[in-house]
């Protein structure tokens, strides 16, 4: 019979702890029988008792010592994280099961009748003890093995000491000849039923262990998490830029820990600021490290001096060799001149677009004018958009995070009450209309959880 090999370190951690239990208890029950035993033999005077309490005490004080040596191996396996091999468990507890059988033998009263010594030696009991605190070791098998063991060797003991069993009819049940083979029978039985106390124990203990290493790994994914997210975010624009002639804002907000969507803004070598906006497939954390990638090739592109759909078709150019299948990413750049009331706008795939004019309170969509980034090496679009903005005329970047969220009827946050949020707050700065613009939409919401990351860019006439 071989134990099974046990992969989990954290299992052999927990069995060899369970293990460590046990003999304390062992050592505990050892010192127990010592101390009622001196206070018979204090008792009840005589030269057998004395000379059985020497004897009693030396077969304890081996039992303490080897109890003791198997303790400290226990503890340095612990801190080595390695098991037993499976020969010491078998010898174990063989060994530590046998030992009731020599006191049964060796340590009886000469003045009980030879047959009678089996059953009436209270040394006996210890094969329960060890019987029973086999269950520590998780182990059905060492269970049963441990009732075999005590069955065999109480019935050896028995044999020693003159008895000799009887399946005769005539003979009592609880005449020796029968009760001695009936004590045998119940160490199996006790053996077989600490078995499945001890397979109930195990499965117990390896779900527990299952369930707090699901935990831990919980833990570290939502601290590699919450870190990803502190990168992304310190990607995200700290300042915004200073424009003669507009002033804007943008803001994010990932449905998980980290998100797809992402804005930025730089100063081109002509002079001119460009804001973009970007909004990979997908949110968490593989979406989020395309939008890093992006980040960085648009910095890249864009900061070469190339006109907008140049810079673009770069960009697509270099996202189409990294991005995987299936993913692609929805782009928005617009270019404002200091001074200049006109500005650029290209749409790779991102849309709708919107432009208020505050002149004659209305709004206009704007759609893409190109595929997404992403979907082959060859950008395929039109030319940008150009927009002549006045004094408060507003252009609202927005994620369909905005539009697509839902409230717990199912209905759509939509266009119209984003534009109707937008027209209510139109005399107010950017970064007040995209906190309003949000407020509007979790009262919306009314508690439904974000489904989609969520970013807008607003950029304003002055």
């Amino acid at each position: 019979m071989t134990d099974e090999r046990i992969e989990s370190v954290a299992f052999i951690g927990a069995r060899l702890r369970s293990e460590r239990l046990r003999i304390w208890i062992v050592l505990v029950a050892i010192g127990a029988v010592f101390l009622l035993r001196v206070l018979r033999a204090v008792i009840v005077r005589g030269h057998e008792n004395l000379m059985s309490l020497y004897m009693t005490a030396g077969l304890l004080a081996l039992l303490a010592a080897y109890e003791y040596a198997i303790l400290s191996r226990i503890d340095r396996a612990i801190q080595a994280g390695r098991d037993f091999a499976n020969w010491v468990w078998l010898a174990n507890t063989i060994l530590e099961t046998t030992l009731p059988a020599f006191a049964v033998a060796f340590i009886s009263s000469a003045s009980i009748d030879p047959v009678y010594r089996p059953l009436a030696n209270p040394a006996g009991l210890g094969f329960f003890l060890f019987i029973s605190l086999s269950t520590l070791r998780l182990n059905p098998r060492l269970c049963w093995l441990s009732g075999l063991t005590a069955a065999v060797s109480y019935l050896a003991a028995a044999v020693h000491l003159g008895w000799r069993p009887s399946m005769g009819g005539e003979v009592s049940l609880v005449a020796p000849e029968k009760a001695v083979f009936g004590y045998a029978i119940a160490f199996i039985v006790g053996g077989f039923v600490s078995g499945m106390i001890a397979g109930e124990i195990r499965k117990q203990v390896e779900a527990a262990l299952r369930e707090a290493e699901t935990q831990r790994q919980v833990d570290r994914l939502e601290n590699d998490l919450s870190v990803a997210r502190l990168i992304q975010q310190s990607l995200l624009p700290s300042m915004t830029p200073e424009i003669e002639g507009f002033e804007i804002a943008g803001w994010n907000r990932p449905a998980d820990q980290t998100g797809g969507d992402y804005y930025d803004w730089q100063v081109l070598p002509n002079g001119t600021v460009l804001a973009e906006l970007a909004d990979v497939t997908g949110h968490g954390i593989g979406p989020a490290l395309l939008a890093a990638i992006c980040r960085a090739y648009a910095r890249a592109a864009f900061n070469q001096g190339n006109g907008l759909l140049e810079a673009m078709e770069q960009l697509n150019a270099e996202l189409t060799r990294d991005i995987g299948e299936g993913r692609f990413v929805t782009f928005v750049a617009v270019v404002c001149v200091p001074g200049c009331s006109r500005v650029q706008l290209l749409s790779a795939g991102h849309g709708p677009l919107f432009v208020y004019f505050l002149s004659e309170d209305r709004f206009e969509e704007i759609g893409a004018q190109g595929r997404p980034l992403g979907i082959s090496p060859e950008l395929v679009s039109d030319s940008p958009e150009v927009l002549d903005l006045n004094a408060g005329d507003l252009l609202i970047l927005a994620t369909d995070g905005f539009f697509e969220s839902t409230n717990r009827e199912g209905e759509p946050f939509g266009v119209k009450r984003l534009e109707e949020t937008i027209r209510e707050s139109k005399e107010k700065r950017p970064s007040e209309l995209i906190a309003n613009l949000y407020k509007a939409l979790v009262t919306f919401s009314a508690g439904t959880k974000q489904q989609d990351d969520l970013t807008a860019v607003i950029i304003k006439r002055t």
